[in-house]
């Protein structure tokens, strides 16, 4: 991990991703191939946000407790995490459209379980189906790299499809409002449904098929399995351990200290297993790259500084009556999500043409700063308890954050992944984004918890968990001076 090794590796990551950018494509239009790609990045985006609202509703109707309901998104998102470390890499050996399509078929019959449910524990597989479909947008991403080797092209490109990821503007959990409401739940994944139905016919037949170079070798196309299930055991118990962990003064602190000394050994030996390996699912020559590293680790603390705060401390503070101003939780949302998710979707096309233009790097650190930037400004405002200063501060973290970083962030698992191996950053990626959410509920409301004082009427404890997360953050803008270069995805002129 020291500088020169650094230098020479990112040179030789450059050299690949050249490599593999200078490839001939299928030939296919690019508007078909983005509409079809947009569709599955739809699909995947409604499995995770259209829920939120029926949950009430979901609960009411199985005659559940909210924990048992909380535990089946839960699930979901964890079975999103796992599904992302290995897939994409399978997509590199036996076909990534194949994969794709075959990922939104099982979301299509997630949905149709859970349409169905009538007991939670239907419901539970329902959505741990649904999690196959965690790494539709690095599929998306890797399979429209193959395609398009313009990089300001691209990088515009890159941008419209991650910025769905963020939220469709707010539709996705308003619609999912409206149908539980009327048509009870079910409803809900039955529109899932239709969508990923759609998605899976247009992949099927308006996306070229691809592979990555190494797997046209003979008796390259193998999947290491031994390191797959070793890498999930290892992440899949940090992830439960953290789930745990964020229950606080109710969790099983012994359980947790099991689940954390088990995803230690589950990544030794996946170490060892990778290092023994003809076909390992990542070289350890990889992991010891800084653009693998330095990326993840900047990755989980974007994300560990971050989603909590908009996600979960500032629609909390919104509808707190005492410390906050007292909005319904459908009211904050219109005052704090959604012109986040929609400042997001407007500016993703354009930070992903500015990290081509001038730089992933630069443009990244813009993100951050300005989501330190604006964090701190609602810190600054928030007791002034005024709606307008809420919506836009909403916004400016929703440009910084959902609409820059979040994007830049994305664009650098596929571009730094190597050549013989472009599947296995982006899916790492991934897992790492799950895993930074899941750090950022557990500390941030850690932190708040534990400096909430005696007065309700107090702000002390949002205050403190903010505090927690502008630090996390300049650790990220730290970490991101380690990040290497992606010479051959950025514009030289």
């Amino acid at each position: 991990m020291n500088g020169t090794n650094g230098m020479n590796t990112s040179t030789t990551q450059a050299t690949r991703s050249t490599v593999e950018a200078k490839g001939p494509g299928s030939g296919v239009r690019i508007g078909v191939l983005v509409t079809a790609l947009l569709a599955a990045c739809f699909a995947f985006q409604l499995n995770a946000s259209m829920l939120s609202p029926a949950l009430k509703n979901i609960e009411d109707t199985l005659g559940a407790s909210s924990a048992e309901i909380g535990l089946t998104q839960t699930a979901f998102f964890t079975s999103a995490a796992l599904f992302s470390l290995f897939l994409p890499r399978l997509g590199d050996v036996i076909g990534r459209r194949r994969v794709l399509t075959g990922m939104l078929g099982l979301m299509v019959v997630g949905c149709v379980i859970a349409a169905l449910a009538t007991s939670v524990p239907m419901l539970f597989a329902g959505r741990i189906i649904q999690g196959v479909s965690g790494p539709v947008v690095p599929l998306c991403l890797i399979m429209l790299r193959v395609e398009v080797r313009e990089p300001k092209r691209y990088g515009t490109l890159l941008g419209v499809i991650t910025a769905v990821n963020g939220g469709i503007a707010g539709v996705d959990s308003l619609a999912g409002g409206y149908l539980a409401d009327r048509h009870g739940f079910g409803s809900v994944f039955w529109a899932m449904a239709v969508v990923a139905a759609l998605a899976t016919v247009l992949v099927a037949t308006l996306t070229p098929e691809s592979r990555a170079p190494a797997a046209d070798a003979p008796g390259a196309r193998r999947m290491d399995w031994p390191g797959v299930a070793l890498l999930v055991v290892s992440v899949g118990s940090l992830l439960i351990a953290l789930n745990e962990a964020g229950k606080l003064a109710a969790a099983d602190w012994p359980l947790i200290a099991v689940l954390v000394v088990l995803a230690a050994a589950a990544f030794g030996l996946f170490w060892r297993t990778e290092n023994r390996s003809g076909h390992p699912l990542v070289a350890t020559r990889h992991l010891k790259q800084r653009a693998t590293w330095a990326t993840l680790l900047t990755t989980v603390l974007t994300m560990t500084g971050v989603f909590a705060v908009m996600n979960g401390l500032i629609p909390a503070f919104a509808q707190d009556a005492q410390a906050g101003l007292g909005m319904s939780a459908e009211a904050s949302a219109w005052w704090t999500l959604s012109p986040y998710a929609l400042a997001g979707l407007a500016m993703g096309p354009l930070a992903g043409r500015l990290a081509a233009t001038f730089g992933y790097g630069r443009v990244l650190r813009c993100g951050l700063v300005g989501s330190v930037a604006t964090v701190v400004l609602m810190l600054a405002t928030m007791h002034s308890h005024s709606h307008v200063l809420l919506l836009v501060t909403s916004i400016l973290v929703g440009v910084a954050y959902a609409g820059v970083a979040n994007i830049v962030l994305n664009g650098l698992g596929i571009v730094l992944s190597p050549g013989e191996n472009p599947g296995f950053l982006p899916g790492l990626n991934a897992g790492a984004f799950n895993l930074g959410a899941g750090l950022s509920f557990a500390v941030l409301y850690a932190v708040k918890t534990a400096a909430t004082p005696a007065d309700p009427a107090s702000a002390g404890g949002y205050t403190a968990g903010m505090i927690a997360g502008v630090v996390i953050l300049a650790a990220a803008i730290a970490s991101s001076f380690l990040i290497p270069k992606p010479v051959a995805a950025e514009a030289q002129d």
